[in-house]
């Protein structure tokens, strides 16, 4: 690709492309294949100007060279093209805010004053039906002052400033409707499936597949506790489908051969194989927008708060204005009282702001499902973490294999793989990446595995039963014995290690070690959340008391409980709440789900398991803890926001009402007219909205 360097600055550059013309296509295609490489740091794609303005750190010739030889035609990046896109959204509402100021400067300066007066007559009946409707319903709300003041004006024969007024309003309900749905998009964007690869079914068994290589017509394996990656059909096996996220419903729901299942559904219990009917990304977008639309719901209790006193204000706008008109016998001023009416901005701030925070969040890559639980997570007083994978790397190493009755190590560890492979989990990956590394191929021996959530894995290879899990799973819930002649070598394991046993036909065949080291960020970022007001932190593991005590050290929790089973650490967060305390809980596992749900405010990291995701409010997809400070930094904001509206608005028609009234005519200044007044309601409308909206430059 030819392009031309138009500005540079350290680490900055903007470059013009060397084309007649860039669709909006194009535009989306390089914006994307730009932020797929390595030194690239932000990269935005004007399509208009031609331009790429490319923020890097590294070297920029190797940016610059990879731009040449880019070109629209590889098929190759055709997967890098963003299936829904905001750049036509954007295109469209700024086509429509020209042509709007246009139309009205037309119709002002070439109209005659009759075509004028037909057509604000014409424009005025949306605004009055809507106050009649109000009226019967006997609802008094924000739309009523609208009808009415149009309505008076044009009774007045005052039609320019009818169509004034109508214009004002008609422009803050565009704006409105523009900063909702480009809120709704990108955020609908940024919640991605979190899905690379899938079990494909083949002829030859299942196969590891990426994603984007799967096809409508393919089969594909789905197993419990993981999402279903694709709309499909199932056609072998019975499971229990979480659909909460799609369709609101809170049990599961059972489907078997000849049901339909959803992407972004999570599998709870058994497992299945589906047919795919849809291509990677298609359906999902629309699911997961209808779905934050539903989470608006989840108001806050300042944003509902903030509603009510919104239509409460109504009536004291309409006696204000009914008593200026009865003290001064003057329709401008009893008019002006009612166009300067804060309410339609207090109203439209509040979800706003609450968007705004949400499609900040959607910035480092955390999602949130609801303007309550940004303000639960501002109140938490209290954050209850789990250890493996949350505390420590999502990635543990197996540090030793530790062979029992005569095995061989290799042989063990290549079992252990097997097994675990099919439940995706920090200690199962470390085995399984173990394996990989020592060149051990595992094929499918076994027969159906069966996942005990917080206990372990059970199946048969070659007639015999294989337990890989916990010791409380594998000696007293399975009853496994220890070769006699090991006892002592058993009571030797290394201290400083989480144990995985694996026993073969009831007796102990090896004991994986697993080094689970603690996150670099973790201590900073408990600290950071002490520095926010958390008072109490306590630390939830499965894990034994000496590994729980040696990392509860090293991090500086205040609290910690060991060997806790699901349904305990739903109790711990129970017991916290019963002394009064609002809890937070962060999590990864699926044993951590219960905890997630049981709590005001549920957190689970991207990386974990999808039924962690699914139970949780608020989702961090990237594997740094100092998202969880950042999101409780980013929560109190809003609510700091919403509270500020609040209060200004209160101020601002504390004064504008008496001003509207002609308090300034009384000492000689001037009266506001309702077209002013107007203008002072979206101008209002605009510093609010400008407020809710500075979340998006906060620094968190």
């Amino acid at each position: 690709m030819k392009f031309q360097i138009k500005h540079e600055c350290r680490g900055r550059i903007r470059v013009q492309m060397a084309q007649a013309r860039m669709t909006m296509e194009q535009a989306d295609l390089l914006e994307a294949w730009l932020q797929t490489l390595p030194d690239v740091e932000r990269a935005v794609v004007h399509e208009r100007t031609r331009c790429a303005v490319i923020e890097y750190d590294g070297n920029r010739r190797v940016i610059l060279d990879a731009l040449k030889r880019f070109s629209y035609q590889n098929k190759a990046l055709d997967q890098l093209a963003p299936i829904h896109s905001t750049r036509a959204l954007t295109r469209a509402y700024e086509e429509k805010l020209v042509g709007m100021v246009a139309f009205k400067a037309f119709r002002t300066f070439f109209f005659p004053a009759p075509l004028r007066a037909a057509y604000t007559v014409f424009r005025s009946i949306p605004y009055l039906f809507r106050t009649a409707r109000c009226l019967l319903r006997r609802q008094l709300r924000v739309e009523v002052l609208d009808g009415i003041s149009v309505g008076l004006s044009m009774v007045r024969r005052e039609f320019d400033t009818a169509g004034s007024v109508m214009f004002l309003l008609g422009l803050g309900e565009l704006l409105e409707e523009w900063t909702h749905k480009k809120s709704v998009d990108d955020l609908a964007r940024s919640m991605s499936l979190n899905i690379d690869r899938v079990w494909l079914k083949t002829a030859d068994g299942e196969v590891l597949t990426p994603l984007h290589q799967i096809q409508a017509g393919d089969q594909v394996a789905v197993r419990m506790g993981s999402m279903i990656p694709l709309d499909g059909t199932i056609i072998e096996g019975e499971v229990m489908v979480n659909q909460a996220s799609l369709t609101g419903e809170s049990i599961p729901v059972a489907k078997r051969p000849g049901s339909s299942v959803y992407a972004g559904t999570v599998v709870e219990e058994g497992e299945c194989v589906l047919t795919v009917t849809q291509h990677s990304g298609q359906g999902r977008y629309d699911k997961i927008v209808a779905m934050i639309e539903e989470s608006e719901q989840f108001k806050s209790a300042a944003e509902s708060q903030a509603a009510h006193w919104a239509d409460k204000l109504v009536p004291y706008t309409l006696a204000g204005s009914a008593l200026v008109y009865l003290l001064t016998r003057n329709v401008t001023r009893a008019m002006s009282v009612l166009m300067v009416d804060f309410s339609c901005a207090l109203k439209l701030s509040m979800p706003l702001a609450v968007l705004s925070a949400m499609g900040e969040a959607s910035r480092f890559h955390a999602t949130v499902k609801g303007g309550k639980y940004l303000e639960a997570m501002a109140q938490a007083d209290t954050v209850v973490f789990d250890k493996t994978g949350t505390l420590t790397y999502a990635s543990p190493v197996v540090a030793q294999v530790i062979p029992f009755g005569g095995k061989a190590e290799s042989e063990m560890l290549r079992l252990a793989a097997c097994l675990e492979e099919h439940f995706p989990h920090s200690m199962a990956n470390a085995v399984v990446q173990a394996a990989k590394e020592r060149g051990l191929s595992h094929e499918e021996l076994h027969s159906q595995v069966e996942y005990l959530v917080a206990h372990g894995i059970v199946s048969t290879v070659c007639g015999e039963r294989v337990v890989i899990g916990s010791a409380h799973f594998v000696f007293e819930d399975e009853g496994c014995a220890i070769p006699p002649e090991e006892q002592e070598k058993f009571e030797s394991l290394p201290r400083q290690y989480s144990h995985l046993y694996l026993a073969t036909g009831g007796v102990l065949a090896a004991v994986i070690c697993i080094s689970d080291p603690l996150r670099a960020e973790a201590a900073d970022a408990l600290n950071a959340l002490r520095g926010l007001g958390v008072k109490k932190i306590v630390m939830l593991t499965g894990d034994s008391d000496r590994t729980a005590a040696a990392i509860a050290a090293q991090v500086g929790v205040d609290e910690y409980r060991a060997e806790v089973l699901p349904e305990e650490k739903a109790g711990v967060i129970q017991r916290l709440q019963a002394e009064g305390r609002k809890v937070m809980m962060v999590g990864d596992g699926i044993n951590d789900a219960p905890a997630l749900t049981q709590a005001e405010v549920g957190c689970a990291i991207g990386s974990g398991s999808d039924i962690a995701i699914e139970s949780a409010d608020i989702v961090l997809m990237r594997d740094d803890l100092q998202d969880v400070p950042r999101a409780l930094r980013l929560s109190s904001l809003t609510l700091r926001d919403i509270k500020q509206n609040l209060f200004w608005a209160f101020c601002y028609n504390t004064i504008g009402i008496p001003i509207a009234a002609g308090l300034l005519y009384l000492f000689g200044g001037p009266l506001l007219s309702p077209m002013f007044a107007g203008a002072a309601m979206s101008l209002s409308s605009v510093c609010v909205v400008g407020n809710a909206l500075r979340l998006g430059r906060a620094r968190l």
